[in-house]
Parts: structure tokens; sequence; C-alpha cells
């Protein structure tokens, strides 16, 4: 029997636009559930969105950038769990099979993925591996809080999981943003020495792992909020050093910067909310919709692009998730902690999320075509 000469499929044409599509159905579907009447679908009802969004969507998304070309029977055992996953939660959360499938995957995929990062000799070059690890970790630790075991309840564990995010964004971003706006200054004959800035990157790796930790016990959760607005401040920072004043020619750049801006409103806000004593959750969804939600866009529209057409995104593209998410963003800010009693708001801005990444799912499956028409290069995948 002769052997498959069929190539290696990247994983982003599969999990990117699966990722995106789940985006987009899930916020709209869990006001539904909530608003309706009928319960309807159960997974989505309480916290059962932000389970989806995180373990579902971002996983899906570090999936689609991380795990790189891959034989396409690893790819669809991968694809598979995590479908299979998503849709057992949509419709019966309560049942153990629903319960064991996103732990599944997560592991699944830390085991394909963590070992990639440990080839680096600088533990900063490293700690993406790590932080990936603990983010599909607390799929597990998710479980076995349903299972009975004696850990921070669930919405806790929630919320210090999109610490996690943050931190992984945090990191991750920053080796995205720092060399592209490099290349972008030297074209224009502009020096950048403030380029992955290692001493303000390496104190975040130390401040939010931190800040994570704080965050599992209700004892500590102001300590937290300190130090989240101290990370706050090292973004900032961080940005301005960056000189994006002159990339006014690169739209794309500039919208990454706005989710990276995203992360620093997000981790202020939500500082104050704890210092204050206030309910954290609106200001996490800064996080969770302002900076996830514009990063993630625009990375996946910059990846599938690049590969099609070995260009940037068109202007509009990036312009429009930046406006979006932003106004989704905001509205669902202002929504507050007891969103359900103002629907409109909710509407509005599951509206925003769902038109944006239905766009961005849509336009990565338009492009994925032109990979094979004669002529087009193939690029190795590049962390």
């Amino acid at each position: 029997m002769a052997r498959s000469t069929q190539p290696n499929m990247h994983s982003f044409w599969l999990f990117f636009p699966a990722a995106s599509l789940w985006a987009a159905t899930v916020v709209p579907l869990s006001i539904y559930a909530a608003l309706s009447g009928y319960g309807w679908p159960p997974g989505l009802i309480g916290a059962g969105h932000g389970h989806e969004l995180i373990f579902g969507f971002a996983l899906a998304l570090i999936a689609g950038y991380t795990l790189g070309p891959q034989p396409r029977r690893a790819l669809v055992l991968l694809f598979g769990l995590w479908l299979a996953g998503r849709l057992a939660w949509l419709l019966a959360p309560e049942t153990l099979f629903a319960q064991l499938l996103s732990p599944a995957f997560a592991l699944l995929l830390a085991w394909h993925v963590v070992p990639r990062f440990q080839a680096a000799k600088k533990w900063r070059n490293k700690i993406a591996g790590p932080l990936i690890l603990v983010l599909c970790l607390m799929a597990l630790i998710y479980f076995l809080t349903q299972a009975g075991l004696p850990l921070p309840d669930t919405r806790r564990l929630l919320q210090t999981t999109i610490l996690g995010l943050l931190l992984l964004m945090t990191f991750m971003g920053g080796r995205i943003i720092a060399p592209a706006v490099a290349g972008t200054l030297e074209k224009r004959g502009i020096p950048l020495e403030a380029r992955v800035q290692p001493h303000i990157e390496g104190a975040l790796l130390v401040v939010l792992p931190i800040a994570m930790t704080l965050m599992l016990f209700s004892a500590t959760e102001q300590l937290a909020g300190l130090l989240l607005v101290s990370a706050s401040t090292l973004v900032v920072i961080r940005i301005a050093r960056w000189k994006l004043w002159h990339c006014s020619n690169r739209p794309d750049l500039l919208v990454l910067a706005l989710g990276y801006l995203w992360l620093a409103i997000g981790s202020a806000f939500a500082g104050t909310h704890l210092l204050a004593g206030r309910p954290v959750l609106p200001a996490l969804h800064l996080i969770v919709v302002g900076a996830l939600g514009t990063l993630s866009g625009s990375v996946m529209l910059r990846l599938a692009w690049q590969r099609a057409r070995r260009t940037f995104p068109p202007a509009w593209q990036v312009i429009a998730i930046a406006i979006l998410v932003a106004a989704a963003t905001i509205s669902r800010y202002l929504a507050g902690a007891t969103p359900y009693s103002q629907p409109e708001l909710l509407w509005f801005s599951s509206g925003c999320w769902a038109l944006t990444f239905a766009g961005v799912a849509g336009q990565v499956m338009a492009l994925y075509p032109l990979t094979h028409k004669p002529g087009t290069a193939r690029h190795s995948h590049r962390k």
C-alpha cells in the first residue's frame, strides 16, 4: 500500500474559521438562553458562555497559532475532539462525557504544543510553553471543581483564567508587534531601540502570575488588583516606547497595538474594581472582549493574508475589527454586573461581536483556496 504524499495542512486554516464561527455563535445564543425563558441551550446558561469563550474559542485560537503544519490525521483528531467538546457542552453540559471532552482536548493540545518552546535558552523565550500549559490545565481544574474537589469555585477559576489569557496575550502580543514595528520603522530610516524591552517583559512575567495566584482567593484579591494596576502601567510604557505614531501607513499594526492597549485598559479597570471592592466581571470583559477580540481578529486576518497573498490585510478590514470590537467592549462594560437588566446593551454588544467574527471567518475561508493556486508560495510557520 502506497504511503500518502499529501502535504501537511497548516492548523490555522482549520481552527481559525471554526474558532471565529464559535465566537460569533456563542455570545448571542447565551443572551437568548438567559432572556428567552426557554433555558436553551443549557450549556450557555450562567457562566457557560465564559467557559466556551475561554476553553472553546481561546484554546482553538492557541491551537491555530501554535500547532503549525500538521499531518491531516493529527489535525482531524484534535479538531474532532474540540468540536465534540463544544457540541456536547452546548447541549448536555451536566453529563460526564461533556465535562471530560474540554480537558481532553486541552491536554492533547498541550502535549503537541508545549515541547516546541523548550529549545530556547533564555527563560523569557521558554515561558510561552508553561503559559499555554497553565491555560490548558485550567480546563482540567474546572472539571475537577465540578466533580466536587475542594478547589476555588468555577466563577473564580474563570476569572483567574482570564488573567492567564491576559498574561499570554501580553507576552505573545509583544513578540508579534515589536519586530513588526521595528521592521516598518527601519524601512523609513527610523531606528527603534526599544523593541521587545526585556526588563518590562520580564517584570510582566513576574507580576501577572502572582496576580493570578492572588485572584484565586477572596482574601488576597485586593493585592491582585494592585498588581494589575502596576501591570497596566508597564504595558502603557511599553506601547509608548514603540513609537507607533510613525506607523500611520500600517493600519494593521495600529489595530494590533490598539488590541495591546486594551490589555492595559482591562488590567487597570480590573485592578481598580478589585481595590474598590466592586464586581470585577464587567472589567474583565475589557480583556476578553476588547483585547482578545481585537488581537485575535487582527492576527487571524494577518496570517491568512500573508499566507494567501503575501500582503497585509486591507485597511478597511482591520479598522472594522477595531470599531466593532470597541463598540462591543464598551457596551458590555456599561451593562455592568447585572447585564440582563439592560438587554439592549447586551444585544448591541453581542451583535457587534458576532458581526466581527462572522466576517473574520468568512475572509479566512475565502483566502484558503488561494494558497493552492499555481505560483502561491508556501511559508514555514512563524512563532
